[in-house]
């Protein structure tokens, strides 16, 4: 009887089974008995009385087998500052997906053993204290795609075995001590490799010419900052248009070929290489110079008679002389005569009004004008002739103002009377720290075009001069993305600026919608995207003075009725200096040179609110006294790009911009304000909408569902490549380092290609 009741009683205990730590479990609590220390204490809720790990901070679970039973995926202690070294039980987790330990303090080797875990596609490491050489068996995980092992101490040479690693899409090994030269055969058995950054370490030797056969790298392939010698190798204009070099700061030497995507790189890409010459560089390659005198003639040549060569040498050397002085005068007369002839040229064209358009290549025209609508082609093509046959800026005497002032047209076939313009200032659009816009239709009732008025300010003739220099040089910018400037006036109390009406308003109103308008759909967010990254490309690329916008935001990209982009707004800040009208706020970072003119801008004191565009601004921008760069405006044109994709503004809510004054449509209310983000970001370094996306991307893995505007989400089915491929352009562009950033033309290139 007694054995019966022991049998019940233990039959009614529960098996130790329920209670104990599953085998997962404990090969995360390896991990956390590697922990040397944890200060921030992310693992001290990882117990082993709990009966698996799902519910620790960190780890993420799925039902990853049949039957359904939940297995860790997701291991995510990231910026921890956790010291202590990678055990290799976590190589045990055989359905680990990513494995994300970056931004802490480990040390020691990366265990082989992780490749054990053969589901492991995404492996994070960076920004630690790792020493010892690559694995190569973690090219034997058969899903590997994301290898980040950046900021570390690895060290010894890349093993050829790294070709086994075929599913690899980002290899990302910067800032380490990896030396050697790079294997040859290696990058043509990677195609699916999208990101390749080798930046930062010692490597040397020659870089290998198959790296040109990476068929879908994009962004930066980043081999800067190592020994590299040699010379660039012709192969590397293979890989695709939008992919940008950086090879700066090694030992490369010689011509830079001009073979495919290699004639499209800028100067940027080649610096500090002392030996590199050619385009794009301004460093000629001369041929190899003439010996300075006649070589001794060899032992084997029959001398002549002594007598005859004693007679006949002195002769010989003062005809060779004589015949070198003539050579030289002869060049120096036709040198000047060039000089002479070019700048007889050269003033006769500026006579004209046409020294910016006429020296565009007709490979320039070409990629801009490619993607304009017929209409606005024509009218700039003929705009061109007219400048081209005779035409230029024409002048009309203001008989309102005194014989001071003068209304300028930009182009001839502009006619507008200053009266006119004035007598139009009841129909208001908007007014702001830059001046008051209004619009007026001229050409007897047919054609809108913006008037802002720029204020009073006095200034001398030394200033009129360089407003119309300023005026003329914005006027000559010509694209169908591109708001074109078409006149202005200067006179003692007012300035003007004349530009095309756009009358659908901007890009931050669509975005936030407006009454009885419908939400913007994804094929006219896509076009918006394309059309303003045309229209910045124009500005950066084949614009007479390759401006830098300083300000792109929303509210500078109007819409036509067609929701055809308009970039507006460039080069204004440099007009209100020369004109002596500072706006009410802080103006864009590069608002004082931007169009490359001699007096700057007085930046008023003290930190610019957010309100004033801060949000999209670049992080270099940021800095007191920062050179204005069209990495900038790549930068912020990433940012808006995100919220065309997103919905969310700059900063962590779901604020946007919304209408500031602006030569668009009219706006409710006498006054429009510009909210470009939260103001919890406006000291950030970077928006707060980079982040989040980019952890979606890199680290979380999030769906793209999740991070997509919900507006989209409740139309038509999205087509998910195309969202995807329009992320990762946007997180390209807003790379911190800018230098990562690709150029706005390869942005143009990139967005193109979306959808087509």
């Amino acid at each position: 009887m007694a054995t019966i009741l022991l049998l019940l009683l233990l039959l009614a205990l529960p098996p130790p089974s329920a209670v104990a730590l599953n085998s997962e479990g404990l090969a995360l609590l390896a991990f956390k008995a590697a922990a040397t220390d944890d200060p921030y204490s992310a693992l001290s809720r990882w117990s082993e009385s709990d009966p698996d790990p799902c519910r620790w901070p960190g780890v993420t679970c799925a039902n990853a087998s049949s039957p359904a039973q939940p297995h860790v995926v997701g291991v995510a202690v990231a910026g921890k500052n956790i010291s202590g070294y990678i055990p290799s039980e976590l190589g045990s987790l055989l359905f680990l997906r990513r494995l994300n330990l970056h931004g802490n303090r480990l040390a020691g080797a990366i265990p082989a053993a992780l490749s054990n875990a053969s589901s492991l596609h995404s492996l994070y490491l960076y920004g630690n204290r790792l020493t010892g050489r690559l694995p190569v068996a973690l090219c034997d995980l058969p899903r590997l795609q994301n290898l980040d092992v950046s900021g570390n101490a690895l060290s010894g040479e890349l093993p050829l075995d790294l070709r086994n690693c075929r599913a690899l899409q980002r290899l990302v090994l910067a800032r380490n001590a990896f030396a050697g030269e790079l294997p040859a055969g290696v990058w043509p058995e990677m195609p699916s490799l999208q990101q390749l950054d080798l930046s930062s370490n010692a490597f040397n030797g020659s870089i290998p010419p198959d790296l040109g056969e990476l068929p879908r790298l994009a962004g930066t392939l980043n081999l800067s900052h190592n020994r590299f010698s040699g010379v660039v190798p012709p192969e590397l204009g293979r890989l695709p248009a939008t992919v940008t070099l950086d090879l700066r700061f090694n030992n490369l030497s010689g011509a830079i070929p001009q073979t495919g995507s290699l004639a499209s790189q800028g100067p940027t890409a080649f610096l500090n290489n002392p030996g590199l010459c050619g385009f794009p560089l301004q460093v000629p390659c001369r041929a190899v110079p003439p010996p300075t005198q006649s070589p001794t003639p060899p032992a084997t040549t029959t001398p002549l008679p002594s007598t005859a060569s004693d007679r006949h040498q002195p002769i010989k050397t003062s005809l060779i002389a004589l015949i070198s002085v003539a050579d030289a005068a002869g060049v120096a007369l036709v040198g000047v005569i060039l000089v002479y002839v070019y700048w007889k040229v050269k003033d006769r064209q500026e006579s004209r009004g046409d020294d910016g358009d006429s020296s565009k290549s007709g490979l320039c025209r070409c990629m801009l004008w490619r993607h304009g609508g017929s209409g606005d082609s024509s009218d700039a093509s003929s705009d061109d002739d007219k400048d081209a046959s005779g035409g230029g800026d024409g002048k009309y005497n203001s008989g309102a103002s005194g014989s001071e002032g003068e209304l300028v047209a930009i182009d001839r076939g502009f006619r507008v009377e200053l009266d006119e313009l004035l007598r139009s200032s009841a129909y208001v659009l908007g007014k702001g720290g830059k001046g008051i816009v209004y619009k007026v239709v001229v050409a007897n009732g047919t054609t809108p075009v913006a008037v802002r008025r720029l204020g009073g300010g006095g200034g001398g003739a030394d200033r009129c001069k360089e407003f119309a220099s300023e005026a003329r040089a914005v006027g000559r910018a010509r694209h169908p993305n591109v708001v074109r400037l078409r006149a202005y006036y200067w006179s003692a109390d007012e300035k003007l600026v004349v530009t095309d009406f756009v009358g659908n308003g901007n890009l931050a109103t669509a975005l936030r919608g407006r009454p009885g308008q419908t939400v913007l759909s994804w094929s006219a967010r896509l076009k918006i995207a394309k059309g303003a990254a045309r229209g910045l490309a124009y500005l950066h690329e084949c614009s007479p003075r390759r401006f830098v916008h300083g300000e792109v935001k929303p509210s500078n990209i109007l819409l036509d009725a067609d929701f055809t982009p308009r970039v507006a707004d460039f080069g204004l800040a440099r007009l209100l200096a020369v004109a002596g009208c500072a706006p009410d706020g802080p103006p864009s970072s590069g608002g004082g040179g931007l169009l490359g003119g001699a007096i700057p801008y007085a930046k008023p004191t003290g930190p610019a609110p957010d309100r004033y565009g801060g949000g999209y601004r670049a992080p270099e921008a940021r800095a007191p006294g920062a050179k204005p760069s069209q990495k900038w405006d790549v930068f912020s044109f990433g940012v808006v790009l995100l919220e065309l994709l997103t919905g969310r503004g700059p900063g962590a809510d779901h604020a946007s911009p919304s209408t500031s004054a602006s030569f668009s449509a009219p706006v409710s209310g006498s006054t429009a304000t510009d909210r470009s983000g939260s103001g919890e970001h406006g000291g950030g370094a970077v928006p707060e909408v980079v982040r989040w996306v980019r952890r979606g991307f890199e680290e979380d893995a999030r769906p793209v569902a999740e991070m997509v505007d919900p507006a989209l989400l409740r139309g038509p089915a999205l087509p998910k490549k195309e969202v995807v491929a329009a992320f990762h352009v946007a997180l390209a562009c807003t790379e911190v380092d800018p230098e990562l950033r690709p150029r706005m033309k390869a942005v143009a290139d990139s967005l193109d290609k979306i959808g087509s």
